[in-house]
């Protein structure tokens, strides 16, 4: 066995927006978000252990201007969802036991669809979180696949970071936009993996 092979690998689990907000019952709902709220839970108490890192985004709402809309086109515009200090805006009851090495909060004054936009109590930004924890690698899941977990799946990958999308614990808007956000995730070199073949 090489050193490099025997060295532990510094990975994060990113879990984004695993808000009420964002399952059945809430604003701005996508059907079977409250199952993978669940699963999303049960993963991280089973592994935790593969982790150096595990952080939280929330949508955290003050005034995103032009994000929320009355009338909104649900691309670039969105009925009001993820509002600073409802209960829709904090993390799903599942995730309540759990302990979380950051809790990021995004999208105040902005839309906020990536993790990276956000910060933490310290006004760390995500990458510096995962900087300063000596992370190369990411796993990403959580709400929803074909927007904040997309988006959040490229920034990884900007900042030069290896970037897994663990399909099983995410779900896109629709499956439409979910095949979209696959292809271009793929094109960007996020690797597609299911948490079982991990």
């Amino acid at each position: 066995m090489s050193l490099a092979e025997s060295l532990p690998e510094h990975r994060a689990l990113i879990v984004v927006d695993v808000q009420p907000t964002f399952c059945e019952g809430g604003e701005l709902a996508t059907e079977g978000a409250n199952e993978i709220a669940h699963r999303v839970a049960a993963y991280v108490a089973a592994h935790r252990d593969r982790y150096t890192t595990v952080v939280t985004t929330q949508d955290w709402h003050i005034d995103p201007g032009e994000h929320f809309s009355e009338t909104p086109d649900f691309v670039d515009s969105w009925p009001r969802h993820g509002v600073a200090g409802s209960p829709g805006a904090e993390l799903h009851p599942a995730l309540a036991d759990l302990v979380f090495d950051a809790k990021l909060l995004k999208g105040q004054y902005s839309h906020g669809y990536s993790g990276f936009d956000g910060a933490d109590e310290h006004g760390r930004s995500l990458e510096t979180v995962l900087s300063e924890a000596g992370v190369t690698a990411v796993d990403v899941v959580g709400l929803v696949q074909s927007h904040c977990v997309k988006h959040t799946a490229l920034d990884a990958r900007r900042t030069g970071l290896h970037a897994r999308v663990l399909t099983d614990l995410t779900i896109p808007v629709s499956e439409e936009q979910g095949l979209v956000a696959e292809k271009e995730l793929v094109a960007a070199g996020v690797d597609l993996r299911d948490s079982s073949a991990l």
